[in-house]
């Protein structure tokens, strides 16, 4: 099996440009590729973890990867998927940002020996002259087709700055640029991205007369169409200080039964046959198939010690529900109306159910307790002061748990 046809088989690939050419370049090795990351934190999160394995996997055939991190774009910020303009960083946030990024991106790509690189867009972004930008760059893009695009269709029903409306020239300069001075010859991204590489192509065709390509991955979308990798307390980070190993490992345990063997076929380095295998998997296995994947996860991004650990935390506090061990989770105000929270809401926030659905079905199905007591009303509810102090255990079956605090 090539490298692509492995990429297809996984469900990697959503677009491309030109198939033949794209799959010459990746089964040969001869793809210097990049993908961006906008430095809007000081940690990856699991919205960038696709993006991470997909770079790794192409490294380790031969190809090589240009990590490249939006000292510049990070400056305006990418209105795909928003309906709100993102928060403005100062540049002093950006860089310490993007330092930290580098370090994770680390443990997923070798970067010894030239072998990929790290590329800061602001080195060439922030010392642009506007008028020649508008004319040498901004006479290749028709504002037509621009306002067609789908990164720009949510917030033009807000209202777009002009500022973001940018941002897809900027994208499509860094193309442009990693061209001439690296020779990147193709261009990754989330399938949102699709339009802004799109006009990195068209740009280095109308400047250079050259061709490039670009590729979009599949998006990780649960069964219900919503991104993975959102708690109700906030994102799951990379970052050990920001999302311990073990709450990483139990995010990972609870993924839903529909969604357990598409995360470990789009995420693991797992064999294609192994996978198929499971993919016959069902009943009590599936819980085997999320332990797999939640160790095989865990030990990518914290190492295999940490993996363990999670693990064996995991079956010591499911074994014994020893609440002086267990990972805890706090509550914010958000989730409580009129102070109180519904026990399918609190299923959900306190992450042992990846949707409000499969909270509704946990409970109704007599899967839920709280503090000891089985609760089947799905409009049960408890006050916020229930969770004072040390906090409540919430179970969900007989080995997830969790205690709760508010």
């Amino acid at each position: 099996m090539t490298v692509y046809d492995e990429l297809v088989a996984r469900g990697l690939i959503a677009q491309v440009t030109d198939e033949e050419l794209i799959k010459n370049l990746i089964n040969n090795g001869k793809a210097t590729f990049y993908i961006g990351f906008d430095p809007t934190a000081d940690s990856l999160h699991v919205g960038h973890f696709m993006a991470l394995c997909f770079m790794k996997r192409l490294q380790m055939a031969g190809n090589k990867p240009i990590a490249l991190v939006g000292g510049g774009t990070g400056m305006i910020g990418d209105p795909s998927g928003k309906t709100d303009m993102r928060k403005m960083l100062t540049p002093e946030q950006i860089e310490h940002n993007c330092e930290c990024f580098k370090k994770q991106m680390s443990k997923f790509i070798d970067f010894s020996d030239d072998k990929a690189l790290f590329v800061n867009n602001a080195d060439w972004l922030l010392k642009l002259n506007y008028v020649d930008l508008l004319r040498e760059v901004g006479a290749c893009f028709s504002v037509n087709n621009m306002l067609r695009a789908e990164c720009y269709k949510q917030r033009m029903e807000r209202g777009l700055t002009f500022l973001e409306f940018n941002y897809m020239i900027m994208q499509s300069y860094d193309f442009y640029m990693l061209y001439q001075k690296y020779g990147c010859n193709l261009q990754f991204g989330g399938d949102d991205q699709w339009s802004n590489m799109l006009g990195g192509t068209e740009l280095i065709r109308r400047k250079l007369g050259k061709d490039a390509s670009a590729m979009t991955i599949t998006l990780l979308l649960n069964s219900e169409g919503k991104k993975m990798g959102k708690t109700v307390s906030g994102a799951v980070w990379l970052d050990p200080e920001k999302t311990s190993p073990y709450e990483f490992y139990q995010y990972w345990r609870n993924v839903a039964d529909a969604d357990v063997l598409k995360c470990i076929r789009m995420l693991t380095f797992l064999p294609l046959e192994q996978i198929d295998e499971m993919d016959k998997w069902e009943g009590a296995q599936l819980n085997r198939a999320k332990e797999i994947l939640a160790f095989e996860l865990t030990k990518m991004v914290h190492g295999e010690e940490e993996a363990k650990k999670a693990e064996e935390t995991a079956k010591a506090i499911f074994t014994s529900g020893d609440a002086a061990n267990m990972a805890a989770v706090k509550l914010e105000d958000d989730v409580f109306t009129d102070g109180s929270i519904d026990i399918v809401s609190l299923i959900h926030a306190a992450g042992l159910a990846a949707t409000k659905s499969e909270a509704r079905r946990v409970v109704s199905q007599g899967g839920a307790s709280v503090a000891g007591e089985k609760v089947s009303d799905i409009a049960a509810k408890f006050d916020k002061e229930f969770f004072a102090g040390d906090g409540v255990v919430v179970k969900k079956g007989k080995k997830s748990f969790i205690k709760v605090q508010a």
